[in-house]
């Protein structure tokens, strides 16, 4: 037979590549499903973008000296406006889509018809450059703005005059917003690191609450809850709780370079409202977009874009959303239609990661037809319902204050513990002996049967001796003329004389032991 080969080497076992790119979440499913068009040739860098609340949601982009509404349905140029004497800063929709205001560099804020692009109003008071400027959600009649003054303002839009001046800030305001529960509260980002909480109904023009961002402070918001505000400053984006008296919940720190702009998106099931929940999106000079699960406090979605990112907005019907960069370009994604998310594979991100089902509701025959017995599968929410908490009746009784009935109640129980918590109780309360006084005599020799069982108790003798002579104190002229009631002191007083024999055993046992213990202690 041949000799083996010295010469031979094991093959090692070819192992299964890893992939390239991490799998996708399924909300990174969700966000990669907007469809990615560019809109090129805005001449200049897209300083703000705006959405209109009314449907169909067109939207509109400041950029240079030109104000320009798009399509949400084509994505083309509706209208522009390009009667402006320096760079747009700001746009903002009213409440009811039919004016826009739109501030520049000059100073100037005007507002235009959105239809046939007429200027209704110039408001002229800021001294410096306007920054931004904000309509309120549900107040037609009003708009807060802020510059490089240092100022915020507060117009009556119909006169074009400020309201109220308010002061406070250190630098340029670059940033605002009202709140979506109240229109007389907004908020302000100043290039000082702070921002302002200001309520229009206070007459002295004072903040009544401010933050610190740390860094100078390029765009703020309030999310949708009213109560949580976002502000971006740096490369941070941080979470603030002004219920909580401006209390910072969460600082996101994922981008490299510094936060432009954020908003909020809503993410979820493509049909209804039911299933969506609230992210902040934020972009910055890094180039890229981030989302933000302020829920989970943590970051769920990125994307890398071509250039450095100014601005960014987020459609009311979740449908769309514009992103604008440094270089005149806008990034405009567009959620796909059903079949396209068919073809794709896309699942909806509500389900993460779980099996995915139709959730069963009361107008369907399938929820009828589940049964009560039906066991909860792997993802279920079981709402366990609480044990309703079933109170004694001398509890009731001292709910209801009627104290000397709750004593009689718990000395009929004949549960030790029970009588001796009412007692302390009632002690409490001072209505002990009041309700001693009340007792009739057969009441009286329920409480004396159970003196004589439990006074020597240590556990109880320390409340019970007391009431014992208290008890004999309050009571002599009763028990002197009932029998059974004397029986029941004799009898008390025949188990106290016990005690105390008991007592002088062992106090003369303990006489006799001690000094054997001593003795045994010094060997």
């Amino acid at each position: 037979m041949a000799e083996p080969s010295s010469s031979f080497k094991p093959v090692k076992p070819k192992l299964k590549p890893k992939p390239r790119t991490p799998k996708q979440t399924p909300e990174s499913k969700y966000w990669s499903s907007f469809k990615t068009h560019q809109i090129p040739n805005l001449i200049s860098s897209v300083t703000s973008i705006n959405f209109s609340p009314t449907t169909p949601h067109p939207f509109a982009a400041t950029y240079s000296t030109s104000l320009t509404l798009f399509s949400p349905q084509t994505l083309s140029p509706s209208s522009t406006i390009s009667s402006f004497s320096d760079v747009v800063s700001s746009a903002s929709f009213r409440c009811d889509g039919l004016l826009i205001a739109a501030s520049d560099l000059s100073g100037l804020i005007k507002v235009f018809d959105v239809k046939t692009r007429t200027p209704l109003r110039k408001l002229r008071s800021h001294t410096r450059p306007v920054r931004f400027v904000k309509y309120p959600v549900h107040d037609k009649l009003h708009l807060v703005s802020g510059g490089d003054d240092a100022l915020v303002k507060y117009w009556d839009v119909a006169t074009e005059t400020p309201i109220l001046e308010l002061q406070g800030h250190k630098d340029y305001v670059r940033s605002g917003d009202f709140s979506p529960v109240s229109h007389e509260l907004c908020v302000t980002g100043s290039y000082d690191h702070t921002v302002k909480l200001w309520d229009v109904r206070v007459a002295d023009s004072k903040s009544v609450m401010e933050v610190n961002h740390g860094k100078p402070v390029e765009d703020v918001i309030f999310l949708p809850s009213g109560g949580l505000v976002a502000t971006a400053g740096g490369n941070t984006v941080k979470i603030w709780d002004l219920i909580g008296g401006g209390r910072m919940v969460f600082s996101m720190e994922s981008h490299t370079k510094t936060v432009t702009s954020i908003c909020v998106g809503r993410a979820g099931k493509v049909s209804g409202e039911e299933g969506r929940e609230n992210r902040v999106l934020s972009v910055g000079l890094d180039g890229y977009m981030k989302v933000f699960d302020y829920g989970r406090m943590k970051i769920t979605h990125s994307m890398r874009f071509p250039a450095p990112l100014m601005s960014i907005g987020f459609s009311p019907d979740c449908g769309m959303r514009v992103i604008g960069s440094s270089n005149g370009v806008l990034y405009v994604g567009k959620k796909k239609t059903k079949e396209e998310n068919v073809e794709s594979g896309v699942r909806s991100f509500w389900s993460l990661g779980q099996e995915e089902r139709r959730v069963m509701r009361p107008s369907y025959f399938r929820y009828f037809q589940r049964g009560q017995g039906e066991k909860p599968k792997e993802g279920d929410y079981v709402v366990m319902r609480p044990k309703k908490l079933k109170l004694a009746e001398h509890d009731k009784l001292l709910k209801k204050f009627r104290h000397k009935e709750a004593l009689v109640s718990v000395l009929d129980g004949k549960n030790p513990e029970n009588v001796v918590a009412v007692m302390e109780e009632l002690v409490a309360r001072r209505k002990l002996f009041k309700c001693v006084e009340n007792l009739n005599n057969e009441e009286l020799g329920l409480l004396l049967m159970f003196l004589h069982k439990y006074t020597t108790v240590p556990r109880y003798s320390s409340l019970l001796m007391g009431l014992t002579k208290k008890v004999l104190e309050m009571r002599i002229e009763d028990i002197r003329g009932s029998e059974a009631l004397k029986d029941q002191i004799r009898n008390l007083k025949r188990s106290v004389e016990e005690e105390i024999r008991i007592q002088h055993s062992l106090q003369e046992i303990q006489g006799i032991i001690s000094p054997l213990l001593r003795i045994a202690g010094r060997r």
